[in-house]
């Protein structure tokens, strides 16, 4: 992956905060004020808004309002289904022919053609434009031309992307990839208008994409006003007038906006309401499985984390975490202790394994105990773990999992946390591997497939491999899945890479999360897609 083969989209949840201070974008008055208006909770994003340069949720919740892809994925069933693709067709799996559909422009009035998603594409791919998602693209032929692990590009453009005619390109890739169309619903795939190129510093303060919603305004730190392209032609065309995203940097004053009737929508309820929030809202509480997993990763990066015999370091710290208790007290049903890699909402034909971790992910803390002093104890004695703290009730978890570990341990605080102010920030730091412990690496999946899962947190060199996990065995299992056409053997192979992961332990699951919002009476028919975001263009304002 990052310098590979596949790598897909890195996703962290939001977290809840230290400071009991908001920031509020667009009006103050009841519900976000604006008639048609849904005002809705949300965070800075940590890069500007270029489609392959983003890789989080906050940013990626904007850019599924303002763009679209040649797939969408259902917002109930999580199906990659052809959005402004007439067809993908392939005769072998490796060389691909595109063809779109007529009538689709962007909102400057620009028509969105072969050329729009060819140029994007070489644009994400380029290593001089330093994009998050340039592996997204590493299985095209010509990606090390034009992003080589060392030294300048000898190529502009990758070979493998060849624009037919307006509506049609072909894409060559370098190996047998057969559920490559099925990634293309992510928002690095996504269309560039020309002004992206010959305006770039002006498009970033506006973007200009090609969804229902359009950018009105962003103000960091405060908020962004979307509002409804109307004339957008696509068949999930915006039913409200706009969304006003207000960033809060706790998401229990948000919550607080929200039963005071300031606020239309929060979308991560924070863990100290999760005991008031059926008497709050009734049936305005929506609690469902998502595509999302919470997991401790290790910097293997730094010596002490990945030298002979951590291994079993790491495998103690988890069987010294008491998820049953933590899940339990903490979030009340919206997480459950995570059992494998994946997550339950794939099902078992999915890939979704309830054993895969095994007794790692049970809590023993007799066993954790002699494990980590078999390995001769902690690295200098102690363990600190990190994550941002502004939404997502992070730092109590953190502060539980580091009271579980000490009294499993009985040697002292030797567990403690370093909560970072904002996702912003701790993102930074951890894609600039500065970190030094066990870090936060909440995953929100992409798409329905258990590659998802694996392939870009632990292939070596991935996108989202914050951790430099690298072994040779794993991604060549990947790289097996990858080639496979038939469905269940290729879950089978990654079944067999997940092993893998159970005997290194790069990362300890921690739990599964559910998709947790809450809204007010003035607006309805709020609905959250497979990966906990809500469906914003289908929310009706009364």
């Amino acid at each position: 992956m990052r310098g590979a083969t596949h790598a897909k989209w890195a996703a962290c949840a939001a977290a809840v905060a230290l400071a009991a201070t908001a920031c509020g974008g667009g009006s103050d008055s009841g519900g976000g004020g604006e008639a048609g208006i849904v005002s809705s909770s949300w965070g800075d994003p940590q890069n500007p808004l270029e489609p392959a340069n983003t890789n989080e949720v906050q940013g990626g919740k904007v850019l599924d309002m303002i763009f679209r892809g040649l797939k969408r994925y259902d917002p109930k069933t999580g199906e990659a289904k052809n959005f402004l693709a007439e067809k993908i067709e392939t005769t072998d799996s490796q060389n691909f022919t595109i063809t779109l559909k007529d009538g689709w422009k962007f909102s400057n009035d620009e028509p969105v053609t072969a050329q729009s998603f060819v140029d994007a594409w070489n644009y994400g791919a380029d290593v001089t434009k330093k994009q998050n998602n340039s592996p997204f693209f590493s299985d095209i032929v010509g990606y090390a031309d034009v992003h080589p692990e060392k030294g300048d590009p000898k190529a502009k453009t990758m070979s493998g992307l060849v624009v037919k005619d307006p509506k049609t390109f072909t894409v060559a890739l370098k190996e047998k990839f057969s559920t490559w169309p099925e990634t293309l619903g992510y928002q690095a795939f996504s269309p560039l208008p020309k002004s992206f190129f010959t305006d770039h510093e002006g498009w970033l303060k506006k973007p200009v994409g090609n969804g229902p919603y359009t950018v009105d305004s962003y103000t960091k730190g405060t908020g962004m006003k979307l509002r409804k392209w109307d004339a957008y032609t696509g068949e999930d065309k915006a039913v409200n007038g706009g969304v006003d995203l207000k960033v809060y940097t706790d998401n229990n004053t948000a919550y607080t906006d929200l039963i005071s009737g300031n606020l239309d929508l929060v979308d991560d309820i924070p863990a100290q309401q999760l005991k008031n929030v059926a008497n709050d809202l009734g049936d305005r509480y929506i609690n469902q499985p998502a595509l999302i997993i919470q997991t401790l990763t290790f910097p293997l990066y730094d010596p002490q984390w990945s030298k002979e015999g951590m291994d079993k370091v790491r495998r103690g710290i988890s069987m010294a975490i008491n998820r049953d208790e933590i899940t339990k007290q903490i979030f009340r049903e919206t997480r459950t202790p995570a059992k494998d890699w994946t997550s339950p909402a794939l099902g078992d034909k999915g890939g979704f394994s309830a054993t895969a971790c095994g007794e790692a992910c049970s809590f023993n803390p007799t066993e954790a105990k002699k494990l980590i002093q078999e390995a001769g104890g902690l690295p200098g004695g102690k363990v600190t773990l990190t994550s941002n703290v502004d939404t997502g009730s992070h730092r109590d978890w953190m502060d539980a999992v580091c009271n579980s570990i000490n009294n499993a341990l009985g040697e002292g605080p030797v567990c403690t946390v370093n909560p970072v102010g904002t996702f912003a920030d701790f993102r930074n730091q951890q894609s600039s591997f500065k970190l030094t412990g066990p870090f936060r690496s909440g995953w929100q999946a992409d798409y329905p497939l258990i590659q998802n899962f694996l392939e870009p947190l632990y292939y070596t060199g991935a996108s989202s491999n914050y951790g430099k996990f690298s072994n040779a065995d794993f991604d060549k299992l990947v790289d097996e899945a990858n080639r496979e056409s038939d469905t269940a053997k290729a879950t089978a192979k990654f079944q067999e890479a997940e092993k893998i992961l159970a005997a290194q332990m790069p990362s300890i699951p921690l739990w599964y999360q559910n998709g947790s919002a809450g809204h007010s009476e003035r607006i309805s028919d709020v609905a959250l897609n497979q990966f906990s975001v809500p469906v914003y263009d289908q929310i009706k304002v009364s």
